[in-house]
């Protein structure tokens, strides 16, 4: 088994109420004055937000808000929050809602305790923060997994660039976990959810490093174990053992555990971003819409992978290797499409995309082709061009 340091130091607290632990969580973890972010559609609709808002008053913490958090967080929301946050002397960041407002929980914090340091310095690996405020966060949305990673994403729309920034100082001090605050979700986002869950596997899974078995098999688990239960609760939103599962998969897929001694690939999410930035689209659309073209360009570097891939997760029986790596890529495809997910560019909002266009996120993604993505295979500029150039086609093409 291949070297690695694991460290996961988030509290977990599942099931149902788990909301109402939330003032006993923050004192726990030293917090008095907390600035509460939130998004601005079904945590306040729900009357979540409210609810919180009594448990803190009750349990004699006090509280600012910070609500209008968007898809594919704003770097300019998040760099509001930490004004808001120095200005009102916080020790705590409470996010509420899913990986959005959570991330800009991460940045708040981050930026709140390094004020003579712009955040956007920190993703963009100029600065190294040191210190962070505690975060603690109440998940109404599985998807993301940033209610227990190091992880954490920006988006600056003044230069169209989608950035993550990987530090333990990100790692929330707690995470509640009700699968019934998620019963309201409209059916793009919880899909979307499910995808960007078996996204952070997957794209751990897809290295490499070989010989890791237990970190195998705890992927491969988890990978089945989402497709079963995302197309019931996809039916059924409202199925709290099928959503108990899909909220579980989604903290355990990216806490690091599925990739421990395998490290991480991420290709299609750095080529996703390029997309989200440009385009907004939603995160977990961009994975989808380009999974399988990655995969189809790069299957040969490892076709041994594919193949265990495909026999460990959807039982393919194939001794022609070639035929049971690329059987593995549809039954992929079929997933996503089960939860009415797109598997190309064509798909999403915009529609076909113009070469030049193509050309352009090649280039933003490899940085003006001066880095590669990726482990499985490097991707460079010209590699995410004909990925990009494969996902513009119509399915079946």
């Amino acid at each position: 088994m291949d070297s690695f340091r694991y460290y996961s130091p988030t509290e977990i607290v599942f099931g149902r109420q788990a909301q109402e632990k939330t003032g006993e969580l923050i004192k726990k973890y030293n917090g008095s004055k907390v600035l509460i972010v939130y998004g601005s559609g079904s945590v306040v609709r729900s009357g979540l937000l409210d609810e919180v808002k009594k448990i803190l008053e009750k349990d004699g913490i006090l509280y600012v808000e910070h609500g209008g958090a968007k898809p594919n967080p704003r770097l300019d929301f998040a760099r509001e929050g930490v004004k808001k946050a120095i200005e009102a002397g916080v020790d705590f960041v409470l996010a509420i809602g899913g990986g959005s407002a959570i991330d800009t929980g991460k940045a708040v914090a981050v930026g709140a305790a390094n004020p003579k340091t712009d955040i956007w310095s920190f993703w963009m690996d100029e600065e190294v923060p040191k210190k962070a405020l505690p975060v603690g966060v109440i998940l109404t949305l599985a998807a993301a997994g940033s209610e227990s990673s190091p992880s954490a994403v920006l988006t600056n729309t003044e230069i169209d660039r989608k950035k993550g920034l990987t530090s333990d100082l990100n790692r929330p001090r707690f995470g509640i976990l009700n699968p019934e605050l998620t019963f309201t979700l409209p059916k793009y986002p919880l899909a979307c959810g499910i995808t960007d869950i078996y996204m952070h596997t997957i794209e751990r899974y897809f290295t490499k490093a070989s010989g890791n078995e237990m970190t195998d098999e705890i992927a491969e688990g988890l990978m089945r174990n989402v497709i079963r239960n995302g197309k019931k609760a996809y039916r059924n939103p409202k199925d709290y053992q099928s959503m108990s599962e899909i909220m579980w998969s989604g903290s355990l897929s990216h806490n690091d555990l599925t990739g421990l001694g395998n490290g991480k690939d991420f290709a299609v999410h750095g080529i996703g971003h390029v997309l989200s930035a440009l385009y907004d689209e939603a995160h977990g659309g961009t994975l989808s819409a380009l999974w399988s073209s990655w995969a189809r360009e790069v299957y040969q570097e490892d076709i041994d992978r594919f193949v265990q891939y495909g026999k460990r997760v959807f039982n393919i029986e194939n001794e022609n290797k070639e035929e049971a790596a690329l059987e593995a890529i549809e039954t992929t495809e079929q997933f996503f499409k089960s939860l009415d997910m797109p598997i190309r560019l064509t798909q999403l909002s915009k529609g076909k995309l113009e070469d030049e266009e193509l050309r352009k996120m090649a280039d933003i993604s490899t940085f003006g082709d001066t880095k590669t993505l990726g482990v499985f295979c490097r991707i460079d500029a010209q590699k995410a061009y004909e990925i990009y150039k494969r996902a513009n086609e119509e399915p079946g093409v």
